[in-house]
């Protein structure tokens, strides 16, 4: 886990948490289990494109930072569900906010955005 040392990046909070959540499908893997909890195929149905090694991966790496809890069931075949934590769910106003943002850009559409923001829009 990401612990931050003096003069790094992480010693600032929003780094800290993007070093958290910013990596590939992080994010929408967090927002499956506000769902509830899920098992891999059920992560592997919900997100098109993602491989079992990638889910793998970022499930290992979201569990090692405390935001995710694994459970295995004692049954043949084994039952592992993945659930959030309390420290997972602490990410829930990010989620919320990231949610109404996208709503928003949704409804005005990618060409609204202000030039003088971004630089002279492409056409």
């Amino acid at each position: 886990m990401p612990h931050p040392s003096s003069g790094t990046k992480l010693d600032c909070p929003v780094h800290l948490v993007l070093s958290y959540i910013g990596s590939k499908w992080a994010i929408l893997i967090l927002q499956e289990l506000f769902q509830g909890s899920r098992r891999t195929n059920e992560f592997l149905a919900a997100l098109p494109g993602i491989s079992t090694k990638t889910l793998t991966a970022r499930l290992r790496e979201l569990e090692s930072y405390g935001l995710v809890k694994r459970t295995v069931f004692p049954e043949v075949p084994p039952r592992v569900e993945y659930s959030l934590t309390a420290k997972g769910r602490e990410v829930q106003p990010i989620m919320a906010a990231l949610n109404q943002v996208g709503e928003q850009w949704l409804v005005h559409g990618p060409c609204d955005r202000p030039a003088t923001l971004y630089g002279p829009r492409s056409r």
